[in-house]
């Protein structure tokens, strides 16, 4: 089946509409109808078509080009985007957040993805809770979706007041926090109406 949103079928379209536009153009002047009003509607209707068949040449299919993976986001009812991803070989859900600095999981999760921690005398802050006391956990490999990473540095701290407020609205507890800094290495686009991330191999 041909790809409809394929460089090739958009040219395609283009042209068809390109045909149409000058031939409705061009029997208006045969009928003696333009008017200047009326012909500058219709270039304006032609550039607003062409633009958006340019853009229906979709975003993941212009990222693939640039050497992006795409993963799924599901919005949870808080807003936020969760996310699934591999600590260590093993599983876990995140919440996707661009507004945290570093990314992050729960103390416990030192048993759950085989963390090697230290203490740290960074204080973490967040959704109401302030001066919390953390560790670091070094040299970790995350995959999300087939983006993979080794030598991720994640920050402990208790997440007990993240998951509280998850529950609260109906939402899964979650094992961490997905933060701008994997963001920012893996040059991350957010696709927010087809929840999708997209991540650079």
């Amino acid at each position: 089946m041909r790809d409809l949103s394929s460089p090739f079928c958009l040219r395609q379209k283009l042209h068809y509409i390109n045909g149409y536009v000058y031939l409705l153009l061009s029997l208006i002047l045969l009928l003696k109808l333009e008017t200047f009003f009326i012909v500058t509607k219709l270039i304006v209707l032609h550039d607003y078509i062409c633009l958006k068949l340019i853009l229906m040449q979709s975003l993941s299919q212009f990222l693939f080009e640039k050497g992006y993976t795409k993963v799924k986001l599901k919005l949870a009812k808080t807003n936020h985007f969760e996310i699934k991803a591999t600590i260590n070989g093993i599983k876990g859900l995140f919440i996707l957040d661009t507004g945290a600095s570093s990314s992050c999981v729960g103390f416990e999760a030192v048993k759950t993805f085989k963390l090697d921690a230290e203490e740290s005398a960074i204080k973490a802050a967040g959704a109401g809770a302030l001066d919390m006391e953390t560790q670091v956990s070094k040299k970790n490999r995350i995959k999300i979706g087939a983006w993979d990473k080794k030598n991720v540095i994640l920050i402990l701290f208790n997440l007990t007041h993240v998951n509280t407020a998850l529950i609260n609205h109906n939402s899964k507890p979650v094992d961490g926090i997905i933060g701008a800094d994997i963001l920012k290495k893996a040059k991350a686009v957010i696709d927010y109406e087809k929840k999708y991330l997209y991540l650079k191999k």
